[in-house]
């Protein structure tokens, strides 16, 4: 099993309309890409900065022919499509990993 996690930092100003967003509008559409089994989405509590909130998403998926697929036929069009709609008002950082248990 792999997992895909999307850690997002955003400005506070938008965190209610952006968690709606993701939960109605993006994630809907990268589970719709087949690539992905399931998902969880969670709040960072420990966050150190005061005008930030951090969510994590962490996709699941069983094979990396699925996750490359996905990076090759959908991420880029997502990631812009997000860009346009929420600008430098949001921070993401990526990163593949490997469930070993």
């Amino acid at each position: 099993m792999l997992i895909y996690n999307v850690t997002t930092q955003l400005d506070n100003l938008i965190a209610n309309k952006w968690l709606l967003w993701m939960q109605q509008h993006h994630i809907p559409q990268v589970m719709a890409t087949a690539c992905f089994e399931t998902y969880t989405m969670a709040k960072l509590l420990n966050v150190e900065e005061d005008n930030v909130t951090t969510y994590t998403v962490q996709y699941k998926a069983t094979t990396m022919e699925h996750y490359t697929t996905y990076i090759d036929k959908y991420s880029a069009t997502l990631r812009a499509e997000t860009m346009a709609t929420w600008g430098d008002k949001c921070i993401a950082y990526r990163s593949l990993m490997e469930v070993v248990n």
